[in-house]
This record gives structure tokens, C-alpha cells and sequence, in this order.
């Protein structure tokens, strides 16, 4: 993402959190960061470029990494917004549609395992129970006639 406030040029890596990734990955978006940097300089004459790493959730109270800044949770919604309460109006309600959504899916899965359940029963176990294990293997690896 790239946007322009207060006569400075961000460009912005969105990570769901602060700890998204290795040393080697967070390598790679500074490479990618000073590569942006230097095209921006370069084909819009624009001085003040500032890379972020922006955070969806999480905290960290240090932002200013050197190369870039890292903005995490509620510093970064309002970085990019202005508004200092965008974090919480916009995470209450995701996370009820997220339970709403897990219950659904929760009571779905359910129903899948009991129906894969019966017929893996119906069609590789006897009468009690157990696997019938050459039923398996033939399933796996006979040829078919």
C-alpha cells in the first residue's frame, strides 16, 4: 500500500502481527522498502518517504526500527485512518461474526465426521467394529479389474 499525508509518501507492508515473520523475511521487506524508496526518489522527486510495517493486532512500543517503522494494532488503524477508536469499532464486531461463524462451522464439521464416520464404518469394519485392514489395503493399491 502506498498513500501520501502531511507532504510524506508511506509505503506500507500490512503483516497480520508483530511476529510474522524470520530474520530472513524481515530482511526481505527492508530490501523491498529501500528498493521502493529509491524508484519513488527517483521518479517523483519525493524527499520524505517512510516505510511501515503495519500490524493488524499486537503491540509494540518501540516503532521506530531504523528503516522503517513498525506499527502494530491500534497504532496502526489510527495511522492509517485518523481515527484513534478504529481498532476496537472494527475488531468488536468481526469477532462476533467470528463466533457466529465458528459456531456454524463447529456444528458443520460435526455433521461431516459423523457421516464420514458411518461410512468408513459400513464400508471397512465387520460386524464389531474392528477394520477389516485388506479391505484398506485393496482400496489403496489393487489394481482395478
Amino acid at each position: 500500500m502506498e498513500f501520501e499525508k502531511d507532504l510524506v509518501r508511506y509505503i506500507v507492508s500490512i503483516k497480520s502481527g508483530p511476529n510474522w515473520g524470520n530474520s530472513s523475511q524481515i530482511r526481505r521487506m527492508i530490501d523491498n522498502f529501500n528498493r521502493a524508496k529509491k524508484i519513488l526518489r527517483t521518479n517523483t522527486f519525493s524527499t520524505n518517504v517512510v516505510a511501515v510495517n503495519g500490524c493488524c493486532y499486537g503491540k509494540d512500543d518501540q516503532p521506530d526500527k531504523g528503516d522503517y517503522l513498525k506499527l502494530c494494532g491500534q497504532r496502526f488503524w489510527e495511522f492509517i485512518s485518523d481515527n484513534e477508536g478504529l481498532y476496537t469499532e472494527i475488531i468488536e464486531p468481526i469477532g462476533y461474526t467470528a463466533k457466529e461463524n465458528n459456531e456454524q462451522f463447529e456444528e458443520e464439521y460435526g455433521k461431516v465426521i459423523n457421516r464420514f464416520t458411518l461410512e468408513f464404518m459400513q464400508s471397512f469394519c465387520d460386524t464389531e467394529g474392528q477394520i477389516d485392514w485388506q479391505k484398506i489395503v485393496q482400496l489403496n493399491s489393487a489394481k482395478k479389474l
